[in-house]
């Protein structure tokens, strides 16, 4: 089986990206594939790719063949630096501040509101159980009754 590392272009009309993937030769770049390796983003600026080296190396140990586009961006990601490359993710400085606050905003609203849940679970629960007694007395009863009238 001949295996290529390819490019397979996502997106909609005019904002296209592409992922970096692992297929059989014989199959069309939007066909069936192995793997994901990675992806490849031709509009956004500065560092607009992201592969999984590892992945890579093993796919080329086993004799995988990258094409063109594929193999410069594997050049280019085995020399740039490891806190250069895109994980994929978002670090601290680039979340905005007020993000964060609304998040701790609303984590503090749900642990008030959870005690209280609580005591209102903890209520009802006795109850429902009482009627859940009820209900088989009830229907052994209603049993017994139709029971008598076939009888009759």
């Amino acid at each position: 089986m001949a295996v290529k590392i390819r490019l397979r272009r996502m997106g909609s009309r005019n904002a296209a990206f592409y992922r970096v993937i692992v297929q059989d030769g014989r199959f069309a770049p939007t066909g069936r594939f192995i793997e994901t390796l990675g992806w490849y983003d031709p509009k956004q600026e500065g560092n607009n790719f992201s592969l999984n080296l590892d992945r890579v190396d093993y796919w080329l140990g086993n004799g995988a063949q990258p094409s063109d586009t594929a193999n410069s961006l594997i050049v280019k990601a085995r020399v740039l630096p490891a806190e250069k490359a895109v994980s994929g993710a978002v670090t601290e400085e680039e979340v905005p501040a007020a993000a964060v606050e609304a998040e701790e905003a609303a984590e503090e609203v749900v642990a008030e509101e959870a005690p209280a849940a609580e005591e209102v679970v903890a209520e009802e629960a006795p109850a429902s159980t009482e009627v859940a007694a009820d209900e088989p007395a009830e229907e052994a009863a209603s049993e017994a009754a139709e029971a008598d009238k076939e009888k009759a």
